[in-house]
């Protein structure tokens, strides 16, 4: 799988021939810095000056290699398809060279900061419902009025929490016929593609 970059991309990678080869390793070392830590202007301005270059050039190189390490990273992408990803930009075999071991080197700490990020999403954990039929009210001798209410527990953080949900039959149903779709379309292969590319 090739990663497609965007024009902006392109704009921000292409300043890495002018800064030079042991510079890119320095703009590599920022980028997963910053990764790590966040947004660090500071560090943007030292690696300037420590490199004789503008403030600009250099952010906009740091970014340009996050883009391209954390997409690479989460797609996975292999040494052969992450060569021929970045042969697009013109640069020297030596700088891609250096990009390739970039990537090799910091790959999997690059995953394990993504996955840190990741939103923490609450898991099932059971299911309780009841079925409620109002027969009659004072007004309406013969109304038959049903209402499902369930009890959904979830798991999020190691804490366990309740969320009530009341609904009427038809509702539900239709519900249901939506999930059973969603579930048949993840059965397809784009989006077992995609699943596979996101692990």
């Amino acid at each position: 799988m090739l990663l497609v970059l965007s024009e902006e991309q392109k704009g921000h990678l292409g300043c890495l021939p002018r800064v030079g080869g042991a510079a890119v390793g320095e703009l590599g070392r920022l980028a997963v810095e910053l990764l790590r830590r966040g947004a660090a202007p500071r560090a943007c301005e030292t690696a300037a000056r420590k490199l004789n270059t503008g403030v600009d050039t250099i952010q906009h190189g740091v970014e340009g290699l996050m883009y391209l390490l954390t997409e690479s990273s989460k797609l996975m992408i292999s040494e052969i398809d992450f060569q021929d990803s970045i042969r697009v930009l013109g640069f020297s075999e030596e700088l891609n060279k250096l990009l390739l071991q970039l990537y090799l080197d910091n790959r999997k700490e690059i995953r394990s900061i993504l996955s840190e990020l990741a939103p923490k999403l609450p898991s099932y954990r059971s299911l309780e419902w009841r079925l409620d039929v109002q027969l009659a009210s004072r007004s309406l001798r013969q109304q038959i009025k049903p209402a499902v209410t369930m009890k959904l527990h979830l798991n999020q953080n190691e804490d366990q929490t309740a969320q009530v949900l009341q609904t009427d039959p038809s509702t539900l149903v239709h519900l249901i016929q939506q999930l059973e779709q969603a579930l048949g379309e993840m059965k397809t292969n784009h989006c077992r593609r995609i699943a596979r590319n996101m692990k």
